[in-house]
Order: structure tokens, then C-alpha cells, then sequence
């Protein structure tokens, strides 16, 4: 399939840029920044997201979404991280909904309609360390009547403290490690035993820490099978690791067309600095590589779309390579703006913390590229 995107895509690509450029930009970030607001995001633009169609992106069209595909998510995606527009996008219409597509149509109903009216938060209970590693989750999960009882913590649950529902993954046999033995359940943050500490990132968006004590729910709440969550689990984990890539590379994408901006009319000694033949170099070098992540994201979105046995791989490239090129936009920015790069009067330095944020999200540069490396037998 061509590295572009067709005629329809181009069009969903315009509506979310001209949206995300006039609702959720820059000065709205910051707005809610300095509010300190404890949602970290505005309730109001994200049901302006469902009024779009923007949250219903994955959910089939008989259950009254729009049934598109990664590709179309990965188009919102991209002018979310360029905007850094703060919304729960990501974990709810996504990864959220990535894995509630797996589960029983019970659930697909309960959480559906709340989800493309914009009501709705979910979050993913997933990490248990300071590191994003899903195949040590060690939660337990043990039989209680006819449910299941929740002991343990998850960390950095981001939109945690906003959440109405939690996907967690907990363990309700075997040990860490194992394939064998996880399960995915769709709990309610009102249940009786879990407590919610939220935290603020370093990008101003909120997470939490919660644990469970004895938290009780019904067998209605697992997603997928008992014992087999690992194939819901990776399928979450890739729709979340590929929008996460293309909110990553909206946000490298975001800062070089900022620092340009910024060189081609910066004077040094009475010249136009971006006529600098170093700088020339380094914007060009820089366009190259996010242009690469680029198509990586791309092919990573649609072989999850085909279905392709080789999606996973590819995805873990496309998380990896994306990390590595917004790294460099956003480094090459700061200094390209020289010593105001990191006063909050520009921008720039709002796109390297939200890059330091996003490239932890579901397994950084490092974590992918020794997935990569192991798939291909090292």
C-alpha cells in the first residue's frame, strides 16, 4: 500500500488540523496549565471531539461510530501532538477502544454510547514500575464468588484521577512472565477499595497512581477471555503504541516547523540566521529524518489495519523511530533558539517536555528497539 494518504484521509486530516488550530492549540494547552486544573484537560473540548465524530473513529458503524481504521486515528493523532492539545483521545478512543472491540458486545454497550457522546473517560491500568514492562505485570486477581477480587498497584495511569472506567490487566494464574494467565477487566473508579493518588508529568498532563484493595467486580467486567488477556492486552497495547508514535511525530513535526519559522526571520550580526549553511544543514538533516518516522508510522497504522501478521514488529518500529526523530526536532529546536529555547515565553520548550512525556507512553526508544532486535531472532 503507498505511503500517502487518499482522498478521504486528506480530508479528515484538514478538518482535525483547522479544529486542533482553532480549539485545541498552543494558547488552550496553556490555558489549562496555568489553571493547574486537575483534569489536566477540558471537558468541554473533548465533547466538541465526540460533536466531530473525532471519538467514535474506531468504533464500528452498527454501533454508531465511524469505522475507520489506525490510519484515520493516527490523522487526529498527529495534529493533536502538533497543537499539544491535552485530551484523553489517546487511552479512551484509541487503546480504550481498541480493546473494548475485543471484548462482549455487554460491554460494547455500556461504554460505547458514552464515548461517542464525549461523556466518557477511560484510562489503562497497565504499569506497575517506573518502566513500561506489560509482560511482568504481577497484580493478582483471584476468584471471589462469582468474580474476581483486584489486589495491587499500577503506576503513571494517565488520565487515572478523570477516568469513569479503568482497563486493567491483572494476573489470575501463573506468574510474571508467563503468557499464560492474564486477564483484562473494564472496573469502575467508583468501586469500593481502589484509591486514586494523581500525579502531575512533566508536560502538565495528569496521571495517577492506584492501587486496589480487595477491589470486588463481576465476571461481566473481563474483557476477552479469563486467562487469556494477553492477546487483548498486545492488541490495546499496539492500537496504543501506533497513536502514540503519531501524536509523537505530530510533536516533532509541531517543533520543526517552529524553530524554521523562528531562523528564517532571527537576525545574528545584521543576517537572517536560517542562511546559515550549519543550520541549513541540520534543518535539512532534521526534515529527513522526521519524514522517515513519518512513513514508519504510516506503515505501521495500516498493516494494524490489514491485519498483518508483522503489525506488531512494525509498530515497535514506528514507536522507536518516531521517539528518535522528535528527539532531534525538539533538541534541534531548543538550540536553534538559543538560551530563550527554554523560557516558557516560547513554545518550543512546551514541545520537549511533551516529548519526554509521550515517549515513556507505552515503552520508550530503548524498550522498542530491543523488542525490534528480538523478533528478529537477537
Amino acid at each position: 500500500m503507498a505511503l500517502y494518504l487518499n482522498d478521504d484521509q486528506k480530508m479528515l486530516h484538514d478538518s482535525a488540523a483547522e479544529f486542533m488550530k482553532g480549539e485545541g492549540n498552543v494558547a488552550h494547552f496553556r490555558e489549562f496549565r496555568d489553571k493547574n486544573c486537575k483534569d489536566g484537560f477540558s471537558h468541554a473540548l473533548w465533547k466538541q471531539f465526540a460533536e466531530m465524530g473525532f471519538s467514535g473513529i474506531l468504533i464500528p458503524e452498527e454501533e454508531g461510530g465511524l469505522g475507520l481504521g489506525h490510519v484515520e486515528a493516527g490523522v487526529v493523532l498527529e495534529e493533536i501532538g502538533r497543537n499539544l492539545t491535552p485530551s484523553p483521545f489517546l487511552s479512551t478512543a484509541v487503546a480504550g477502544v481498541e480493546a473494548l472491540n475485543a471484548g462482549g458486545k455487554a460491554l460494547r454497550d455500556q461504554y460505547f454510547p458514552g464515548i461517542l457522546s464525549g461523556d466518557s473517560i477511560l484510562a489503562l491500568a497497565v504499569d506497575e514500575g517506573a518502566k513500561h514492562r506489560p509482560e511482568q505485570i504481577a497484580m493478582a486477581a483471584t476468584r471471589e464468588g462469582n468474580g474476581f477480587k483486584l489486589d495491587g498497584k499500577k503506576q503513571f495511569v494517565v488520565q487515572g484521577g478523570s477516568a469513569d472506567m479503568l482497563i486493567v490487566a491483572a494476573r489470575t494464574s501463573g506468574s510474571p512472565g508467563d503468557d499464560k494467565g492474564l486477564t483484562l477487566f473494564a472496573v469502575e473508579t467508583s468501586a469500593q477499595g481502589m484509591s486514586r493518588d494523581s500525579v502531575r508529568l512533566v508536560d502538565s498532563a495528569m496521571a495517577a497512581h492506584v492501587e486496589f484493595d480487595g477491589v470486588l467486580v463481576d465476571a461481566d467486567a473481563v474483557i476477552g477471555e479469563v486467562d487469556e488477556g494477553a492477546s487483548v492486552l498486545q492488541r490495546m497495547l499496539n492500537a496504543g503504541r501506533a497513536g502514540a508514535a503519531a501524536e509523537t511525530l505530530g510533536v516533532g513535526s509541531g517543533a520543526m516547523d517552529i524553530t524554521v519559522e523562528y531562523i528564517k526571520g532571527r537576525k545574528q550580526f545584521d543576517h537572517i540566521i536560517g542562511s546559515f549553511q550549519a543550520l541549513q544543514h541540520r534543518a535539512a538533516h532534521l526534515y529527513s529524518e522526521m519524514e522517515i518516522a513519518r512513513a514508519a508510522v504510516l506503515k505501521a497504522q495500516q498493516m494494524l489495519d490489514e491485519g498483518s501478521p508483522k503489525a506488531e514488529m512494525m509498530v515497535s518500529v514506528a514507536k522507536a523511530k518516531a521517539g528518535k526523530a522528535t528527539a532531534l526536532s525538539v533538541k534541534e529546536g531548543v538550540q536553534m533558539h538559543g538560551g530563550v529555547g527554554m523560557t516558557d515565553e516560547y513554545d518550543i520548550g512546551l514541545y520537549m517536555k511533551r516529548d519526554r512525556a509521550l515517549t515513556e507512553f507505552m515503552g520508550d526508544i530503548n524498550y522498542h528497539t530491543n523488542r525490534v532486535a528480538e523478533m528478529h531472532g537477537y
